[in-house]
């Protein structure tokens, strides 16, 4: 099984300083490129002086990572396809593990190991924990990180189990299932095109995976933080196109207007914390979302009626209201 390692980048030259010594180190086997985003610093020379191992992909622009990554891949070579951010340090023997996964069910397209915390190495990710859910209402946490509360690592998620959506910091994806699907939806550019790739995954009866036996540590917000408005209003208007997407007729309809009442609720929330920029990105990306509602929504294929697509009805109920912060807790029958 020929794996490919492929880093996006765009003007990432110190990330890639620090991060991709120990990919080359912890990757025998399995070819590495960078995919530059037209970078405007020194990535690519620097690559090329001091990594010449390393395969480099010149995209034409900057246009984010679904795009990023459809351009690249297309010039990539493998069975499995890594899509690793700049911002991640592997550990030794990461690839095994997932390779066991892949091997042990055709029928496995994703697999994502445990994300850690580079900054705190004993605590979860923000982004993809210990693998992803949704909610009924589309709105996606992991185990080991729900909103801003974050697990310590205490071998809770050191199992083999299926999710329903892979981080797209470390996300490996069969290269003929990534093309069946025609690849990430470049409408959404950045965050959250991987929660719509997976959902279109299991919505073809292919699985997604999580391995807790390989691990990664994350930087995270090396592109846009945690609490940075635009992250907001990418968050909150692709959300919206992946339940208009996936969603089954007679389950979006109702469904959008309780996730229209509940995504004004937040809103309000970011008006009473002063944080005036996170309430207009909201409101930016519904704008945004109703422009469009129409074009994703000829997008719709292969919906099952009756596949069941979440594991909890309301996760701001479960969190806000009954403080259940731990997904052990939250799913707790």
């Amino acid at each position: 099984m020929k794996f490919a390692i492929v880093i996006l980048n765009w003007n990432g030259r110190k990330l890639l300083e620090q991060f991709l010594p120990s990919v080359i180190t912890h990757s025998k086997g399995a070819d590495i490129y960078l995919a530059d985003n037209a970078s405007s610093d020194e990535s690519i020379a620097f690559v090329r002086q001091n990594f010449p191992s390393v395969i480099i992909i010149e995209n034409e622009a900057n246009d984010g990572y679904a795009k990023g990554y459809n351009d690249a891949l297309q010039k990539v070579e493998a069975d499995i396809y890594c899509l690793l951010n700049s911002d991640v340090e592997v550990t030794e023997g990461w690839l095994k593990p997932v390779e066991e996964v892949f091997v042990a069910d055709h029928n496995t397209a994703i697999v994502q190991p445990k994300i850690l915390d580079y900054k705190n190495k004993e605590y979860f990710e923000y982004a993809g924990g210990g693998g992803g859910f949704i909610d009924r209402l589309g709105y996606p946490f992991c185990r080991g990180r729900i909103f801003q509360t974050l697990e310590k690592d205490n071998g809770q998620y050191d199992d083999t189990v299926e999710i329903f959506w892979a981080s797209g910091a470390c996300f490996f994806v069969k290269s003929d299932v990534f093309w069946e699907m025609c690849g990430f939806d470049e409408d959404y550019f950045a965050h959250q095109e991987e929660i719509d790739f997976c959902w279109r995954v299991r919505n073809n009866n292919y699985k997604v995976m999580y391995t807790g036996e390989s691990h990664v540590f994350h930087v995270g917000g090396a592109t846009l933080s945690n609490m940075n408005p635009q992250k907001t209003y990418l968050n909150f208007r692709n959300s919206l196109f992946s339940i208009t997407k996936n969603l089954p007729k007679r389950k979006f309809f109702p469904l959008l207007f309780a996730r229209l009442i509940l995504d004004g609720i937040a809103a309000t929330r970011f008006i009473f914390q002063f944080k005036f920029e996170h309430f207009f990105a909201i409101f930016r990306a519904h704008l945004s979302y109703y422009k469009k509602i129409v074009h994703f929504f000829k997008k719709r294929k292969n919906i099952p009626k009756r596949k069941k697509y979440y594991v909890i009805t309301s996760i701001v109920w479960a969190y806000f209201v009954l403080n259940k912060r731990r997904f052990n807790i939250l799913i707790k029958h």
